[in-house]
């Protein structure tokens, strides 16, 4: 049994494995370690393509708008589920020390990926308003205009992290997540209570304000996305597919109670009800602490874990339920849309940086355009379909087609 089987299934289910294998009949699709966590990743960067495009209308109906949770924690809770399987089994069958220098890689990897991803983002918003065609500055609307007034002094900080603008926060933030990894795993090996409280207790003294990260020189801003509070969501993707904790049952009262959670948010969240309802407003204000992103609030991780938990049960044994039945024409449309919601799951670090620099020229086209709702629904698909073209453009690249296959 795999780490994935312990974290997906359940006893009573363990027979619906081998349907899962047999209706899965498109080999993009039959190559995923495992489907939901692909799928989920995978639609969790279209949310947060869509998010990142400025006046966007669509961002009217992403998931943070009618809850506490949104993208950013499919995102970390679905990486630390990804790297239990790329960094875990390392961990396990190398020792410490060789997990330690696997994960010490991919932070070197998106270190330069975060770095890349803001010269090529800051030279493109610069030339654009050097052309001096639009009435809106690029440059200020990032809050680049210090990084740009004084290089010399930005650059250090930039290299060094301390200088993260808002819009360039969300790979620092995975990567203090990453240089966690060996510690958690470390203390696991010496105990999993050791381990749990190292976890939960960076988590609180993330949320009294007692570890935070500098995000500018000139001021007392933080880093958006705090991670020794977001390293919590992470870690428990993490330990789940580990088996360091067991899958909670499939139970209707457990539904239920979910469902209510997830209800009961959307009041406090949805902004017609609150501009509607004062009362709601000041209730709102008055949990702010619980909800607070920075530091990953304590409502916001109850309501992502009642979204997954309903996802969880919803997708079923191994993603029986996202998987289309039969041979007709909605079922093949399905399967190929699945194979690409897929392939952008598995190519997400790629995809993330590419869609963050897609989601500014989108915003230029608006600007171009004028906007308008059709036409930015258009743009809005066009980024959907340069996205997918990435994901299995650098699918293609890591296959390294270039070598000569293996003799039979």
């Amino acid at each position: 049994m795999t780490t994935a089987d312990i974290f997906f299934s359940t006893p009573a289910k363990e027979n619906r494995r081998a349907s899962v294998a047999a209706a899965v009949t498109d080999p993009a699709i039959a190559r995923v370690r495992d489907l939901r966590l692909d799928f989920f990743r995978g639609l969790a960067m279209f949310i947060i393509l869509m998010a990142h495009i400025p006046d966007n209308f669509l961002t009217l109906w992403i998931p943070a708008r009618f809850g506490f949770s949104d993208a950013t924690e499919i995102f970390v809770f679905c990486s630390g589920m990804a790297s239990a399987i790329a960094f875990g089994k390392v961990f396990e069958t190398r020792g410490w020390a060789m997990g330690t220098a696997r994960t010490a890689l991919r932070v070197w990897q998106v270190y330069w990926a975060h770095i890349g991803m803001f010269l090529v983002i800051a030279t493109l918003m610069a030339l654009l308003d050097s052309t001096g065609a639009f009435q809106r500055n690029y440059v200020n609307s990032l809050n680049l205009t210090p990084f740009f007034n004084d290089t010399a002094s930005q650059l250090p900080g930039l290299l060094t992290l301390t200088y993260v603008p808002n819009y360039f926060d969300i790979l620092p933030m995975y990567l203090g997540i990453l240089a966690m990894m060996p510690v958690v795993v470390g203390l696991r090996q010496f105990s999993q209570w050791a381990a749990a409280a190292f976890v939960v207790g960076i988590w609180l003294m993330a949320n009294f304000d007692v570890l935070r990260m500098p995000a500018e020189p000139w001021s007392d801003r933080e880093w958006f996305f705090n991670p020794f509070g977001w390293q919590l969501v992470f870690f428990t993707g993490f330990a789940l597919m580990r088996g360091w904790i067991p899958a909670p049952p499939v139970r209707r009262w457990l539904i239920v109670l979910a469902v209510l959670v997830v209800l009961a948010s959307v009041p406090f969240a949805y902004y017609r009800i609150l501009n509607e309802v004062a009362l709601l407003r000041e209730w709102r204000d008055a949990i702010t602490f619980l909800i607070e992103k920075t530091d990953f609030g304590l409502f916001r991780y109850v309501h992502f874990l009642a979204l997954a938990y309903l996802a969880w049960v919803i997708a079923g044994p191994g993603g029986a339920r996202l998987v289309a039945r039969g041979d007709g024409p909605a079922a093949r449309v399905w399967r190929r849309i699945l194979a690409a919601i897929l392939k952008v799951g598995q190519q997400s670090l790629a995809v993330f940086v590419f869609s963050m620099v897609l989601a500014r020229l989108i915003g230029v086209g608006f600007d171009l355009t004028g906007g308008g709702k059709p036409v930015m629904a258009l743009f809005n698909l066009l980024g959907f379909v340069l996205i997918v073209a990435l994901a299995y453009s650098v699918g293609w690249f890591k296959a390294q087609p270039w070598r000569p296959k293996a003799p039979a």
